[in-house]
């Protein structure tokens, strides 16, 4: 499929951004330390993704890099809240603030106002970040391995479990599923677009599901929007898919999520 133009660079830009972010909010962590180590117990991500039926983890997302603007002006804690109502198995919420739109006090709002768990959507580079997903109220956070090292990323996943936080560590290629299993995971998301170029590769995705391990859930991750969708990877073995920019941007949002509730799960790879 054939990339954007200027795709190439935004995986860069975003990193460089994101880590001026955290540089600047360093002298922050002893407190978010605390504010962590005090948070209320998070309902529980793991079990979310545990069920007969494909688990739907919806998305408070405002724009992106590829898509450009999809709801600018949503109220997070008011779209989470019909995600909930909807059947959403799971809420992520982007906090990336410059290419997204996104911010930690989404996340922490949203945290407080639903019942089921939230994730921590953001390009997570640093312990600082993890500090403050757990001090949001989030459930789990998203781990890229193709924006950190082996060693950063079994750091950041370790951290993370110590605290009482789950991880979705996503990969788009074969060859990044052992640093992924490394990191003990929670669950392996398997996204359909390379962060370079941001083409939509459907195929990779069919390929990858089936070499998750079984006793870890697959999430699916992009270019999702219908129901026939959700039944072709969960044939594949999908055991969740998270969809941003099919509900967010669609007309009514809870209509959208409920077209896609429902899914029987494939075969089953094993116990969970």
């Amino acid at each position: 499929m054939k990339a954007e133009p200027q795709a190439p660079r935004v995986l860069e830009g975003i990193l460089a951004e994101t880590a001026r972010r955290v540089e600047a909010r360093r002298g922050e962590r002893s407190a978010w330390e605390r504010r962590a180590e005090a948070a209320r117990p998070a309902p529980n991500f793991a079990e979310a993704l545990r069920a007969p039926v494909v688990a739907v983890i919806a998305e408070v997302k405002r724009r992106s890099p590829s898509a450009g603007a999809i709801r600018a002006e949503a109220d997070a804690v008011a779209l989470s809240l019909t995600y909930a109502e909807a059947g959403a198995a799971a809420v992520s919420v982007l906090t990336e603030e410059a290419h997204f739109g996104g911010s930690l006090d989404d996340l922490s709002r949203v945290s407080a106002a639903i019942a089921v768990p939230t994730l921590r959507k953001d390009f997570i580079i640093d312990p600082l970040q993890v500090y403050e997903a757990r001090a949001a109220g989030a459930s789990a956070v998203l781990l890229i391995v193709r924006v950190l090292s082996a060693e950063r990323l079994e750091e950041l996943a370790r951290l993370a479990r110590e605290i009482g936080l789950a991880t979705l560590v996503e990969v788009h290629e074969a060859a990044e599923l052992e640093a992924a299993m490394a990191a003990r995971p929670t669950a392996i998301g398997v996204n359909a677009r390379d962060l370079d170029t941001l083409a939509i590769e459907p195929a990779r995705v069919e390929s990858l599901l089936a070499l998750v391990p079984s006793d870890l859930a697959a999430v699916a991750e992009s270019g999702l929007s219908s129901r026939a969708d959700v039944e072709r990877v969960a044939a594949f073995g999908a055991d969740a898919v998270l969809v941003g920019s099919a509900v967010a941007g669609a007309p009514d949002p809870g209509a959208a999520l409920r077209a896609l509730v429902g899914v029987p799960c494939g075969a089953r790879r094993g116990p969970r």
